[in-house]
């Protein structure tokens, strides 16, 4: 199997965009990521798309053909990816695989989603349908619902008392939001930056015992990378960004996860599946950029990917170690919470994000001295689950 970079990356700015297509959205993260490849269109053989309910909020399915019409591509095989949340992380698995693996050489890798301006009612309905149709949403479950579960399951378990939880829950919309208020392609850019606990607590209640501002927001946007053989990346660029490990994993029902639900055992063998490919521990990562959709997520998600111990993220949390300066930043573009969740966008912006830091050129909130990074993306109710490890170093 050969060794995999990225050469470039791209990304719209996430909000609303009424006036705006699938496509359009693409395009821009398309042509931003391609200018800083240096390569020729001709060079990029395929196009792996990620798209979650285009069909609900736009009319369109069979998109991936539109995309590579639109980006001069015309002909190349174009091939659609949907798994919820995690839809362009798949795409972006799936990329990596096909290079290694000798199928092509280069591939245009993204999604694009326009929820925000779908509408609450049909942005809702259609994130529901990543959830049990005939036993979840015939029981009015949405995910808001399938957070809130999580959170008292997880204080039932690990005996953390409720109000202490959702203290640790808040610290998580603080940081997230603080560091989404600098990211200028951010959904919240210059909002929310100086939260403070009580305004987490006191907002608006959305399924006890997740308020608004434990939320991520609906949210349009584009994301794109292009991912090439490192014999090539090494040729046409100084910094190419090697992709030392990839995860996927999957899950039923929650009735079927029980209380396992708050293990996260999807994610944990799709973390331990990216981590033994890379020849990594999590020790050896130097931040992460994870799915937050809640704020309980993130709580979860740090445990099952393996850097705190079952029970422990919570306090690991009110402790800062997640902040920009702590031991492991966690979401220094601001997450979904605070930048924006486009579903079908959503994973290969995380790509985006790590890729920019790991060399030196972020947005906002440049950290220090960071060689490796670890993407995390959840597709429904921990249905499907998606890691990468990027690093500046070969495997």
């Amino acid at each position: 199997m050969r060794k995999v970079a990225v050469l470039g990356v791209g990304m719209s700015k996430f909000g609303k965009h009424p006036n705006r297509s699938l496509v359009d959205l693409f395009a821009e993260a398309f042509f931003e990521a391609f200018e800083s490849s240096n390569i020729e269109l001709k060079d990029i053989e395929a196009i792996y798309y990620g798209n979650f309910v285009g069909e609900m909020t736009d009319g369109s399915a069979n998109l991936a053909g539109f995309m590579a019409d639109e980006v001069g591509l015309k002909g190349i095989p174009a091939i659609r990816f949907e798994g919820a949340c995690a839809s362009s992380s798949v795409a972006f698995r799936e990329a990596v695989k096909a290079v290694a693996a000798g199928h092509y050489d280069c591939v245009a890798v993204g999604g694009s989603e326009r929820l925000l301006s779908a509408g609450t009612a049909i942005g809702t309905r259609a994130l529901a349908t990543a959830v049990d149709g005939v036993y979840e949403i015939t029981a009015g479950l949405t995910f808001p619902g399938v957070f809130a579960l999580a959170a008292r399951l997880y204080s039932k378990v690990y005996e953390v008392p409720l109000e202490k939880l959702k203290e640790a829950m808040a610290y998580v919309s603080i940081k997230n939001h603080k560091n989404g208020a600098a990211n200028p392609k951010g959904q919240f850019y210059g909002k929310y930056g100086n939260l403070k606990v009580e305004d987490v607590l006191n907002s608006r209640m959305i399924c006890s015992p997740i308020t608004l501002l434990d939320c991520c927001p609906m949210t349009d946007g584009g994301a794109a990378a292009i991912v090439a053989s490192a014999d090539l990346a090494e040729k046409v660029i100084d910094d190419p960004i090697y992709v030392l490990g990839t995860g996927q994993a999957s899950a039923g029902s929650l009735f079927r996860q029980g209380k396992e639900m708050v293990k996260a055992l999807s994610r944990k063998r799709s973390a331990e599946m990216a981590f033994k490919e890379a020849k990594l521990t999590p020790k050896d990562v130097d931040f992460v950029e994870l799915h937050d959709c809640f704020t309980i997520a993130e709580i979860i998600a740090l445990e099952a990917m393996g850097f705190f111990e079952y029970g422990e993220a919570w306090k690991a949390t009110l402790d800062g170690a997640t902040s920009l300066d702590g031991e492991l930043p966690v979401n220094p573009d601001g997450g979904l919470i605070g930048k924006g969740h486009p579903v079908g966008a959503t994973g290969v912006s995380q790509v985006y994000t790590v890729v920019k830091q790991l060399r030196g050129k972020a947005d906002c909130n440049q950290l220090k001295n960071v060689e490796t990074a670890m993407t995390d993306t959840l597709g429904g109710d921990f249905t499907t689950l998606v890691n990468i490890i990027l690093s500046i170093h070969k495997r």
